[in-house]
């Protein structure tokens, strides 16, 4: 199983980025599929997940991102809005193999390389 990041960037305040997470080598629908994110000198984070149950934010995103799949492409898509000086961080994709959308990283065995995401004030 394989998962790519990408669609990290630098924006302003205020600004929009969508990320995507294209996965191959499983059938992408059966899993869960979460994002997380660690800025410099900080632990790695929850930040959404996806499931068949529905959808799951940290405190943090709420109301500013939105997480999505498309199974027939095979990807994970977070559209982040609003975005703010601390949002900066790396950001990964990874794939549970549980379907109740856990927020624990250690839940998720698969991880894609991450895509660093750059908020400027």
């Amino acid at each position: 199983v394989q998962l790519q990041a990408f669609g990290g960037g630098l924006v302003q305040t205020g600004g929009s980025l969508t990320l995507s997470c294209a996965v191959s080598g499983r059938t992408f629908s059966s899993h869960s599929m979460g994002w997380f994110r660690q800025a410099a000198g900080k632990e790695r984070e929850f930040v959404a997940a996806i499931g068949w149950r529905g959808v799951l934010y940290a405190d943090s995103v709420k109301g500013r991102f939105t997480i999505t799949r498309d199974n027939a492409k095979n990807t994970l898509y977070l559209q982040m809005i609003s975005l703010k000086p601390e949002d900066t961080a790396v950001y990964y994709c990874a794939e549970s193999s549980l379907s109740t959308m856990p927020s624990r990283s250690e839940l998720y065995r698969y991880w894609g390389q991450g895509t660093q995401v750059t908020v400027s004030s």
